[in-house]
């Protein structure tokens, strides 16, 4: 049976394995589909950091085959999602049997064995299960709309006020969107003419380059007060800065990412402005209310191209993806044929 596992970076093998429930609490389940993303080529090149050998894959869903007596709300045939997160067991909440408020949250493909694989074993809270009305690609998406969530929450604003999202891909459209669905207004700024139509195509209003007429837009999409946060995506290829300057005094600004992708933030306009500062890049304990979410439209798919596959080489896709510029295409292995 496959399991990809990356041994060092760009070093990725096909490691036959067999999974066997050892515990009434555990599942087996045959991985059905697998979303590539950014996190799993930074994985696979070594810059996220990875601890050898891992098995890569964060993104996945799959088929319920076997679950041992004690598993509550599943059945065989079921269809689940792959919680990409766990609670670490071992920072202060953990050990006070608080695991939900968890400090040192770890991730899959690179704390603990991805998803790359035939079978899965685990515990039977780490799958999801999945309603008919959410799709194997919406569910691919969880972990991302379970993000922009986050950051909704985060900055705790009202219906109406503005938010300068800095970078319009895949990702921060996602964001956008959420934010839209909660009725707070997104200002996507990018320079890529696709994600600008894109998002007006999901009822943006405010979508600008990132040109000399930038603050002027802003401005007057703000009556002049500037916007109330901002939140930059980590795979945005413009200014990190853009998004403390964007904002009024007193404000909030996020810094998100699904990979490891950094950048220099300068702390002047935080010090000047006297701005709070997050950095968000997971969705630990968000899959249900997402999947709630998805069930009611938050968000809008159709407009991204997809490619599924089912015939494909995952060394040579990752070494691909490694090279290439960020892509709003949602890539997608079908691993049952």
């Amino acid at each position: 049976m496959d399991n990809w596992v990356l041994k060092g970076p760009q070093t990725l093998v096909n490691e036959g394995t067999s999974e066997n429930i050892t515990l009434p609490t555990q599942v087996k389940v045959k991985v059905s589909h697998l979303l590539m993303t950014d996190f799993d080529t930074q994985i696979f090149t070594g810059a996220a950091e990875p601890r050898y050998p891992k098995t890569i894959g964060k993104a996945a869903v799959g088929i319920v085959t076997e679950l041992g007596d004690a598993c509550y709300g599943l059945e065989r045939n079921s269809r689940v999602y792959f919680e990409p997160t766990r609670a670490c067991g071992k920072c202060l909440a953990c050990r006070n049997g608080k695991p939900r408020e968890c400090t040192s949250v770890i991730t899959a493909g690179k704390d603990f064995d991805g998803f790359l694989r035939d079978f899965v074993v685990c515990e039977y809270g780490d799958v999801a299960p999945l309603p008919d009305a959410v799709d194997d690609v919406k569910a691919l998406c969880i972990e991302m709309v379970g993000i922009a969530e986050n950051i909704y929450d985060k900055l705790n604003l009202s219906a109406g006020q503005r938010v300068a999202v800095v970078g319009a891909d895949f990702y921060g459209n996602i964001i956008a969107q959420v934010l839209q669905y909660h009725r707070v207004i997104p200002v996507i700024i990018d320079n890529n003419p696709a994600n600008l139509e894109r998002a007006k195509k999901c009822g943006m209003y405010y979508a600008f380059s990132a040109n000399d007429e930038l603050n002027e837009n802003i401005l007057n999409a703000t009556s002049g007060h500037l916007c109330d946060a901002a939140v930059y995506c980590g795979n945005s290829r413009l200014p990190i800065y853009l998004c403390t300057r964007l904002v009024g005094s007193g404000k909030t600004v996020v810094i998100s990412s699904l990979s490891s992708a950094s950048s220099p933030l300068d702390a002047r306009d935080i010090f000047a402005k006297n701005l709070t500062v997050y950095g968000i890049s997971n969705a630990y304990d968000y899959t249900d209310a997402v999947i709630n979410m998805l069930l009611h439209g938050a968000v809008n798919l159709d407009v991204f191209e997809k490619e599924i596959l089912t015939e494909y080489d995952p060394v040579a896709l990752f070494k691909e993806r490694a090279l290439a510029a960020p892509s709003s295409k949602l890539t997608v292995l079908k691993m049952i044929l």
